[in-house]
């Protein structure tokens, strides 16, 4: 009866998300707890639910905090340099510019938040890809592997997601594999280099061409937009910088620069090194950043409220999920349903389940949410592969492998938002990009086997 109420619960729980007949929130807190009343959990539910929550409570504070240390460092200008560097490298040169979009998705990434990445990287360069005559499919192609494969970091989700249904550290999941983030990174670059030089062949020299007819179109009556000349465009250029990172914007603060950039290397270098815990590192540190940048309690208030959004969205679903892994665990429905797949999986693929599931996280993230996933998934195959000695860091590990491939999926709102903004059909975006992101997935994986942070046999 247990197996049948945990497939049933895990079955209502992705229908319930992926038809959007509910929020995450509202389908992982109303789902487990009719299912655990059913399995006769009855008023012990209350402590199954309140064990949850003091288990993922670690996991509410890092996510909290790390999105309101991004969100000043983006509020400050830390970012700024590095967009106006970008912007003056990549000249008229269609290969520096798409290796320069790589680079700004990957350091706009770590704010956690897709939809904040693509709307700097398209607000900034997408000008430049019109101007030039570079296709806005590439823009697409390389912002969305980028911020695929920095959103293994454990603010940006699926570790969290990973982390809080497993009840493990998201540290314990993210800094072992930091090799494979690595190694993503580098083939997101390597493919940057390769779609900037086939842009650059396939313009040759029409990019000097079309701009010597842009400059003759000023003063014509097909010129659209009102632009008269170069300098127009170029000014249009600016505007759209500016819907990114307004280089005017009261929350700049220039005199800081370097102290919040040495702050924000400090911090990273500590969390590597693992000396103390994520969540107690990101409240240091945000409280660092608002002491400084904002000294007045009210510019504060504001700092947190303009992230309020994110924070509230994330912070939530974190501590409904607790409800469903409190029930899960609480009601035996987990080592039920364990139990029984083990009965069904050949015993000849039990050792392999840590790389049979990083395999499966590809498709299975693609054509479902990371909610479905990690919370109704996941924790059915870690049970399982517990029995033949993968430890659920393992299988955490394995899991996140996929998100390169994730966060392609017409069910991410920021990917939808990209296209939409670079003005590209997901077709078009899909035909280009998932083998792309299929291979950085992969790469990962076997990088974390060869590493020896994911099990393999």
């Amino acid at each position: 009866m247990l197996v049948i109420l945990g497939f049933l619960m895990v079955a209502a729980f992705m229908f319930l998300i992926l038809t959007k007949r509910a929020t995450p929130v509202v389908a992982l807190t109303l789902v487990p707890v009719i299912f655990g009343l059913l399995a006769g959990a009855g008023l012990g539910i209350g402590d199954m639910i309140t064990d949850g929550i003091k288990s993922l409570a670690p996991t509410a504070a890092l996510l909290f905090f790390a999105i309101i240390f991004f969100g000043i460092m983006i509020d400050v200008g830390l970012f700024d340099p590095l967009v106006r560097g970008i912007l003056r490298l990549v000249k008229n040169d269609p290969m520096k510019l798409v290796v320069g979009t790589a680079v700004l998705a990957m350091v706009v990434s770590l704010d956690g938040d897709g939809s904040t990445t693509f709307i700097i990287v398209t607000s900034a360069l997408l000008p430049l890809y019109l101007k030039l005559g570079v296709s806005p499919v590439i823009l697409t192609v390389v912002a969305g592997l980028a911020n695929g494969t920095m959103n293994i970091i454990p603010w940006g989700g699926p570790t969290v997601r990973a982390a809080s249904a497993l009840g493990i550290s998201p540290s314990d999941v993210f800094i072992p594999m930091v090799p494979s983030l690595i190694v993503g990174l580098i083939i997101v670059v390597l493919f940057s280099i390769h779609l900037g030089i086939m842009e650059r062949r396939r313009l040759g020299s029409l990019v000097f061409e079309n701009q010597l007819v842009k400059q003759g179109a000023g003063t014509s009556k097909t010129t659209t937009g009102g632009g008269t000349g170069d300098g127009n465009d170029d000014g249009g250029d600016t505007g759209r910088f500016i819907d990114g990172l307004d280089p005017n914007r009261d929350t700049l603060r220039p005199k800081l620069l370097w102290f919040n950039a040495i702050l924000t290397v400090t911090l990273l270098v500590v969390l590597v090194m693992d000396i103390l815990p994520i969540p107690v590192l990101f409240m240091i540190a945000a409280s660092i950043a608002l002491t400084f940048n904002f000294p007045k309690v009210k510019e504060q208030g504001e700092a947190i409220a303009r992230h309020s959004s994110s924070i509230v969205s994330v912070v939530a679903m974190v501590l409904a999920a607790a409800i469903l892994t409190g029930v899960f665990q609480g009601t035996g429905m987990v080592e039920a349903m364990a139990q029984w797949l083990l009965n069904v999986i050949p015993s000849g693929m039990g050792p392999y389940l840590a790389v049979i599931t990083g395999v499966l996280s590809l498709p299975l993230t693609f054509f479902m949410t990371n909610d479905a996933f990690y919370f109704g998934i996941l924790p059915v195959l870690s049970e399982t592969a517990a029995k033949y000695g993968i430890e659920p860091v393992e299988m955490a590990r394995a899991s996140i492998t996929g998100q390169a491939v994730h966060l392609q999926s017409p069910l991410v709102p920021a990917i939808l938002l990209l296209v939409t903004l670079a003005g590209v059909s997901l077709a078009d975006h899909h035909k280009k990009v998932l083998w792309r992101a299929a291979v950085v997935s992969i790469s990962m994986l076997v990088v974390g086997v060869l590493v020896g942070q994911i099990p393999f046999g």
